[in-house]
């Protein structure tokens, strides 16, 4: 921004320590207080190694199909958006409960991070198909040259030929190249896709959450689940 320029870096860091600051001066006095603060700092940490691994995957300079794999789609969602999305907000609400068993953690990681992903998926889908008027925005995925859900799934079912013509228009700015690429997503059926993921995946989260949430609050899981299934912003 104009008038802003590398300042906006040192911003950043004031705003990461203020998070510190609020954690000492609610929470310092607090039994609960070093769970919450190795949470944060450790998600901070991972969500900074999935915006790396988003960065190289997808450099805004260079369009390399070849970098984007379903494994790496998942690594980067699980770091740059599971953990501080929804792990971060119910572990921490569980340490100020009480419930600090590192078996108890995993459990519910189990849940959330599924959720995470399920939910990023659902971003990038909306990112092409959703209402502006809805969403708030109009989706640029394909413009950016980002790692998405659909051009990996794309990538999966493509002929030769039909990757040749992704690799000519994805990751460029100007509209009829981005049309193209969207004509491929309808060709290759990918809304029906996506409505099939949907379904399989929030019935994979109903079984995650009967398997690992015996023991904690199943409403809880179950209410972040149908809070977010087929949302349309």
């Amino acid at each position: 921004q104009e008038g802003v320029g590398l300042d906006a870096i040192n911003d950043a860091f004031l705003l990461e320590s203020s998070v510190y600051r609020l954690l000492k001066r609610y929470c310092g006095g607090q039994p609960y207080y070093l769970h919450l603060l190795e949470l944060f700092l450790q998600t901070g940490y991972q969500t900074e190694l999935g915006q790396m691994l988003d960065l190289i995957t997808a450099p805004v300079s260079r369009v390399d199909l070849s970098r984007f794999s379903e494994q790496r789609y998942k690594a980067i969602v699980k770091y740059k958006t599971a953990f501080y999305s929804f792990y971060l907000p119910v572990a921490a609400a569980m340490y100020m409960v009480g419930i600090d068993s590192k078996e108890e953690h995993d459990n519910a990681k189990a849940i959330l991070l599924e959720m995470g992903e399920y939910f990023q998926i659902q971003d990038d889908y909306l990112d092409c198909y959703g209402d502006p008027a809805l969403t708030g925005k109009v989706g640029t995925d394909i413009q950016d040259n980002k790692c998405s859900w659909l051009v990996v799934e794309c990538l999966r079912r493509v002929t030769p030929e039909q990757r040749r013509i992704l690799e000519e228009n994805y990751g460029r700015k100007e509209p009829e190249k981005v049309a193209k690429v969207k004509e491929l997503y309808t060709a290759l059926g990918m809304e029906a896709a996506f409505r099939e993921y949907e379904e399989s995946s929030y019935r994979r989260l109903q079984e995650l959450i009967g398997q690992h949430a015996r023991r904690l609050p199943r409403d809880i899981f179950l209410g972040l689940a149908r809070k977010i299934y087929k949302r349309q912003k």
